[in-house]
Formats: structure tokens, C-alpha cells, sequence
């Protein structure tokens, strides 16, 4: 668990980033307590999203990576980071959430397997998880590198 001065770190630092990148918006900065350890989770909302997000998200994705870089140097207590701007994370998780659900009737339907499209560690874990408590079908990642993918595969009446 971080204390108030370390999210307040966070928080000046996610600034001096937005100001440096040419913008400003309203950012929030919320510590989520799991059992993988602590989160947190920053909130940026911003005018003009697409320059901070990117193409399918890469720009983000980056912009995280090098935010936990700074942070690691200025918080020694060990934490995950989580940045979303204007909600592009949390729709694009409840979009393949969905994505999951609607492919895995289809398998179950058609009893054959079906890959995904290529898709990040991150966005295969969504699949992954979103299809978790589901006895119907089972998720496997295929491929390397990029072109690593989702195949979903019904499980049949065995088990």
C-alpha cells in the first residue's frame, strides 16, 4: 500500500508527462488493493485523446511503460500502474470481454475452433480471464511475437 505523498508523486509526475507531450487534462490517481499486490490506477481525461492513445492503443501502452520507469526511481515500494485516458482501457476490456463471450457461443455452436485476431499479452489475458468460469470452451495462445493469438475451442461433453 502506498502512502498519500507517494500517490501524490504519481500524480505530479503524470503531469510534468502530460506537459511535456503538448497537453493537460484532469488526472486521478486511485490505489486499488488486490491479491496480486497494489494498483494504481491513473485516470487521465483529456481533450484531444488520439495523440496520447495512438494507434490501437500503442502510444498508451508506451506511455506507461516509461511512466513506470520514472516512478520506479522516485517509489521503492513495489506497485502495479494502470494508465487509461478518456476510458480507451476500461471500453477496449469490456469490448473483448464481449468479444470472448460472443466467439465462445459461436465455437459452442458450431463446435470448431475459432482464432482471434493477433492481439497483445495483455489483451489475450482479458480473453483468457473473461473465459475463466466458462466449462464449455477452453482458451489457448498460439503464434509467436506478434502474430500471437487466441484460439478458442470447444471443450465438449466429457467434462
Amino acid at each position: 500500500m502506498l502512502n498519500k505523498e507517494q500517490l501524490q508523486t504519481i500524480e505530479q509526475e503524470v503531469y510534468r508527462l502530460l506537459e511535456k507531450l503538448g497537453t493537460l487534462g484532469d488526472i486521478k490517481v486511485a490505489q486499488i488493493e488486490g491479491i496480486e499486490g497494489c494498483t494504481v490506477e491513473v485516470t487521465i481525461r483529456v481533450e484531444e485523446p488520439k495523440m496520447i492513445i495512438g494507434e490501437r492503443g500503442q502510444t498508451l501502452f508506451e506511455l506507461q511503460h516509461i511512466l513506470k520507469l520514472i516512478l520506479r526511481k522516485k517509489i521503492a515500494d513495489p506497485f502495479y500502474l494502470s494508465l487509461d485516458v478518456n476510458e480507451y482501457k476500461k471500453n477496449k476490456e469490456e469490448y473483448l470481454q464481449d468479444l470472448a463471450q460472443a466467439t465462445a457461443d459461436e465455437v459452442i455452436l458450431a463446435k470448431k475452433p475459432k482464432e482471434l485476431p493477433p492481439m497483445s499479452s495483455s489483451e489475450r489475458r482479458v480473453i483468457h480471464m473473461a473465459l475463466s468460469g466458462r466449462s464449455d470452451v477452453i482458451s489457448e495462445s498460439i503464434g509467436e511475437g506478434a502474430e500471437r493469438r487466441v484460439v478458442i475451442t470447444f471443450r465438449g461433453a466429457s467434462k
